[in-house]
């Protein structure tokens, strides 16, 4: 029968580090329908548990994952920041992970503080805040709040598929919507057209921006990329409806990855343009604390002629580092191939007329 080895945590390991000591990869049956390859333990947790058959397989009787959802008991719904190099100080979450899969999401690291997992628990032991709607409300009468635009989006997709059953973002919207308060949304579902109605209202009166992520063209790229995400037409599709209803809207290249989409950026815009929108930006790939050796896991398993390749060019687009979180740096990186990067898609939005008004 299978075990679980608690193990001592290794050193992070350098690019050049073969898979299998980057932690365990869980059998492709078990996690089909998932972004990342492992379900590595948060970099808070003191030991390293790995599955392993022990010669009487009993791996092949785990059961795959499922999604579950808790309630998060929280007591306060805006979050607030200081961060220069961002365009707003205040955000709401109404869930804690994202069943989308994403591999590249730089939020994954934050599933340690719940002492979860980065990896595969992060995108199925999902945590949801009913009460967020009546918290908002709360916060927004406070007399001494001061409005400004609340961005929802930022950390996990507030349309997710949990979204359909649990409708928070759509009442965070409702109390939005009768207090007058603006906000900006970034997603990459196609279910932000569910709620067309309110953020026509909205946007009638300038309280709502709409940014969709359109990350590839490519469908089988989506596909082991964000596998539970929008299909790469239906994210163009919502992008065309929305500003049919006259929702101020706009696209993201988000993230650029060198040499697996970033030879996509102009074709990209093009499609953007054919929807009507002409305002778009992009972000550089990000890989904080586990989310280095996650996206490696899943570079070997997909792309494995290209692994030293991908991960080199990430390296010298961030001062030869996996990751440079200093501010005005870390979204776009720095070096030769990140200017590169950002010219390509400064000439292509030029040549398609993007971003000449304010959106």
């Amino acid at each position: 029968m299978s075990r679980s080895s608690a193990l001592r945590r290794p050193p992070a390991p350098l690019p050049s580090t073969p898979a299998g000591e980057m932690g365990a990869a869980v059998d492709r049956d078990r996690r089909r329908g998932r972004g990342t390859a492992s379900n590595a333990s948060g970099r808070y947790e003191p030991l390293a548990r790995v599955a392993f058959d022990d010669g009487w397989q009993g791996l092949e009787q785990l059961p795959p994952f499922k999604t579950t959802v808790t309630a998060d008991a929280t007591r306060k719904i805006i979050t607030r920041n200081d961060s220069p190099d961002i365009s707003f100080d205040r955000s709401i979450n109404p869930y804690r992970g994202c069943e989308h899969g994403c591999v590249y999401c730089f939020a994954r690291p934050t599933h340690a503080y719940l002492g979860l997992s980065p990896g595969l628990d992060f995108e199925s032991k999902l945590f949801m805040k009913p009460n967020a709607p009546d918290l908002l409300e709360r916060e927004l009468s406070a007399p001494d709040y001061s409005p400004k635009t609340i961005a929802i989006g930022t950390n996990t997709d507030p349309y997710q598929p949990i979204e359909r059953r649990y409708q928070i973002m759509r009442r965070i919207l409702e109390v939005l919507d009768r207090a007058g308060h603006p906000v900006g949304i970034v997603t990459k579902s196609a279910l932000v057209l569910r709620d067309l109605d309110i953020l026509t209202r909205m946007a009638k009166r300038d309280l709502v921006k709409v940014a969709i992520s359109v990350t590839t063209l490519d469908s089988k790229l989506a596909r082991v990329m964000e596998p539970r995400a929008a299909t790469p037409p239906r994210r163009l599709g919502a992008l065309r409806e929305l500003v049919k209803a006259g929702v101020p809207s706009s696209a993201l290249v988000a993230p650029v990855i060198p040499a697996i989409n970033d030879a996509e950026i102009e074709r990209i815009l093009e499609a953007v343009a054919e929807t009507g929108v002409r305002h778009a930006g992009y972000v550089l790939l990000r890989l904080p604390l586990e989310l280095k050796d996650l996206f490696r896991q899943w570079l070997i398993e997909n792309f494995p002629d290209r692994y030293r390749h991908v991960i080199n060019l990430i390296r010298e687009t961030h001062g030869g580092k996996d990751y440079d979180s200093s501010w005005g740096k870390r979204m776009s990186g720095s070096g030769p191939i990140a200017w590169m990067i950002g010219r390509r898609f400064e000439v292509a939005s030029e040549r398609l007329g993007f971003n000449l008004t304010s959106v």
